[in-house]
C-alpha cells in the first residue's frame, strides 16, 4: 500500500511541474534571459544553479518530460572515481540525497551517491526551486535554423513550437551537442586515430572474442560486420554502444515483469545464449542468474541499477542524426534492451531454474511511472564531441595533469565499451572498442584537472556559448571525462563562467580565470588535489 501511495505522489508532482512548466514566462513575457541553458541534465541543472545564486537570470529549456538527464533516468550507480574530487554544487546535491535516506548514522560519509532515480529528480527540483529558476519542459530547438546569431554571438534560440528565448550567454548542456552543432561549433563523432594527438589508446582496439558470428542454420548473426574493422589505431566515425539503465527491483510489491517488447526477434541474443549457457556450466544456473543483477545495497529499496544489454552497432547514426532518425534508433534500443531481459527469462533454450532466478526481478513499479517504468533517458555514452580552443587527450588524463585554468577535476579510469563486433576468416565473433590501458589508468587513483579551455569554442566560431557535457575532448579523454560527477562538476563551472561573462560585460573566451576560480573555490568546487602522482598514495589507500 505504501508503494502505491507513493508511486500516485511521486506521479502527481511529476505532472504538476511539467504542466506549470510548459508554455510561455509567465514573470518574462519577453522570453529575455541572461543565461540560457538548452538541455536539463544534471550538467544544466548546475549550470542553473551556479548562475542564478550569484544574480543572473536563467531558464533551462528541456528537450523531454523530466530534469536531471542520466542521474534521473536510470544511472543510479554513480561512477565516481574518487569522491574527494567531487565539491561544490553537485556535492550539495549529493549530500541532500544523504539527508533525504538519513544516512547520518548509516554510512561513512553520510553521502547519497546512489539515489533511486525518482529521489533524484525530486532534489534537483527542489534546488532549482530554491534558485528561483525557470525551466521549460518539451522545449526542442529547431532542427533548421534554430540557433540565431549575429557578430559571431547566439542572440536566440527559436523551438519548434516557435517560441523563441534571447539571452546574453547560451550553455549548450546536452549529450548530444545539438546546439553547439546548429551553432556551426566545429565537432567530431567517433573515434581520432592514434597518430592525431599521439595517443597510445586511440583509434580502433584489438578484437576480443571467441564465439560462432553465424547461428545454427550457418546464417550470420544481426548486426555483425563481414568486414575488420581496420589496423589497430586508425580511426573511424562509429561510437561506443549505447544502452538504457535499467531501474530492477526483487521487492514482490514493488516489480513489474520484464515486458515483451513489439518487436522480439530471438536471433538478437543468440550471443547471448551462448555465453549464459557457459556462465550456467560454470557456476550453475542460480549463481550465474545473480551476475546479472550487481551491487546489491548500492541503490535503497533493494533496487539496483541494471548496465548490461550494451546494443553494438546499433548508435553509429545516432550523434549527427535527424530528430526522426534518433527516434527510430531510440525506440529499436528499447526493443534491444527489453528483449534482452525477456530473452533471459522465457526462452526455453535455458534451464527452468535459471529463468525462474531471472524473473524473481523485474522493473521498478514506483520508478518512471509515466513512462511504463521504462527510463527516461537513452544511455548516449558519447555523441559529438567539441574541437574548441583546447583538446582534451590522453596525455592530459595520464601523465600531463595539471591545468593553469583548471575548473575542476577528474578522476575515473578510461571506460569504453564495444564499438563494433565483425567476423574474422576463422567464422569467429569479435568484438572492438576497448582502451589500451596502463596499470595507473585501471586504478583510478590519480586525479586531473579540467581546463576551462576545453567547455569554450574557437572565438572565432562562437563567442558566448559553453559546452559542459559535448567538450572539448579526444574520443580517449572522454571516456574518462563523461561521467556524471564531472558533467556536473562542468556544469556548475560553466554556469560560473556564464554570470561572469555577463557581469564582465566579455566573451566567455575573455573572461577573467582567476576569478573564475576563486569563484568557484568560494562555492566549494576542488581545482586541486593532494594526489597528484603515484608516490602520493599510502599504501592499501583505495577510492577513497
Amino acid at each position: 500500500m505504501k508503494i502505491i501511495i507513493r508511486s500516485l505522489l511521486i506521479l502527481i508532482i511529476a505532472l504538476f511541474i511539467n504542466k506549470t512548466s510548459v508554455g510561455l514566462p509567465q514573470k518574462n513575457k519577453n522570453n529575455t534571459y541572461d543565461v540560457v541553458i538548452y538541455g536539463g541534465t544534471a550538467s544544466g541543472v548546475m549550470a542553473a544553479i551556479a548562475s542564478a545564486k550569484e544574480g543572473a537570470k536563467v531558464v533551462i529549456l528541456e528537450p523531454k518530460l523530466h530534469i536531471g538527464g542520466m542521474v534521473t533516468g536510470g544511472l543510479a550507480a554513480t561512477d565516481i572515481g574518487r569522491r574527494s574530487v567531487i565539491g561544490g554544487y553537485p556535492l550539495e546535491f549529493f549530500k541532500r540525497l544523504g539527508k533525504y535516506y538519513n544516512y547520518q548514522s548509516m554510512t561513512r560519509d553520510s553521502i547519497g551517491w546512489f539515489p533511486e532515480p525518482h529521489v533524484a529528480e525530486l532534489v534537483l527540483n527542489q534546488m532549482i526551486k530554491e534558485a528561483g529558476i525557470t525551466v521549460y519542459y518539451q522545449k526542442r530547438l529547431k532542427e533548421k535554423g534554430g540557433v540565431k546569431i549575429e557578430g559571431g554571438k547566439i542572440t536566440g534560440l527559436i523551438m519548434e513550437n516557435g517560441d523563441e528565448f534571447t539571452g546574453k550567454v547560451f550553455i549548450d548542456a546536452t549529450y548530444e551537442g545539438d546546439l553547439m552543432a546548429f551553432a556551426g561549433v566545429s565537432y567530431i563523432v567517433g573515434r581520432e586515430a592514434k597518430e592525431v594527438y599521439n595517443e597510445y589508446s586511440a583509434g580502433i582496439r584489438d578484437s576480443f572474442g571467441s564465439q560462432s558470428a553465424y547461428d545454427d542454420a550457418g546464417k550470420l548473426l544481426p548486426r555483425v560486420q563481414t568486414q575488420a574493422p581496420g589496423p589497430v589505431g586508425s580511426g573511424d566515425t562509429k561510437t561506443q554502444a549505447y544502452n538504457f539503465r535499467l531501474s530492477l527491483t526483487n521487492d514482490p510489491g514493488n516489480l513489474v515483469p520484464f515486458p515483451k517488447p513489439g518487436h522480439y526477434d530471438t536471433r538478437r541474443y543468440i550471443d547471448l545464449l551462448r555465453t549464459t549457457l557457459t556462465l550456467i556450466n560454470k557456476e550453475g544456473a542460480v549463481q550465474a542468474a545473480e551476475h546479472m543483477f550487481p551491487g546489491m545495497g548500492k541503490v535503497p529499496h533493494d533496487k539496483v541499477d541494471l548496465n548490461a544489454a550494451d546494443y553494438v552497432g546499433g548508435n553509429w547514426d545516432y550523434p549527427d542524426g535527424s530528430y526522426q532518425r534518433r527516434k527510430q534508433i531510440w525506440e529499436d534500443h528499447v526493443d534491444y534492451v527489453a528483449g534482452y531481459m525477456y530473452f533471459l527469462g522465457h526462452d526455453e533454450h535455458l534451464p527452468q531454474a535459471y529463468r525462474d532466478a531471472i524473473n524473481r526481478w523485474g522493473l521498478s513499479k514506483d520508478e518512471f511511472i509515466d513512462n511504463h517504468n521504462w527510463p527516461y533517458e537513452l544511455y548516449v555514452r558519447e555523441a559529438r564531441r567539441m574541437v574548441g580552443v583546447y583538446v582534451i587527450t590522453q596525455h592530459d588524463v595520464v601523465s600531463d595533469m595539471q591545468k593553469t585554468d583548471a575548473i575542476g577535476l577528474g578522476s575515473y579510469g578510461l571506460d569504453v565499451h564495444p564499438v563494433q563486433a565483425w567476423v574474422n576468416d576463422k567464422g569467429l565473433l569479435k568484438y572492438e572498442g576497448r582502451p589500451q590501458r596502463t596499470e595507473q589508468e585501471r586504478m583510478k587513483h590519480i586525479p586531473y584537472q579540467i581546463p576551462y579551455r576545453a567547455i569554450i569554442p574557437r572565438k572565432s566560431e562562437v563567442k558566448n556559448l559553453l559546452v559542459p557535457v559535448c567538450l572539448s575532448a579526444s574520443h580517449v579523454a572522454y571516456s574518462t571525462l563523461r561521467m556524471e560527477p564531472q558533467f556536473m562538476i562542468l556544469g556548475q563551472a560553466a554556469g560560473t563562467a556564464a554570470y561572469l561573462a555577463v557581469k564582465q560585460q566579455k566573451t566567455v573566451q575573455d573572461i577573467d580565470i582567476k576569478e573564475l576560480a576563486a569563484l568557484l573555490r568560494t562555492r566549494g568546487a576542488f581545482l586541486e588535489s593532494k594526489i597528484k602522482t603515484l608516490g602520493d598514495l599510502k599504501p592499501g589507500m583505495g577510492i577513497d
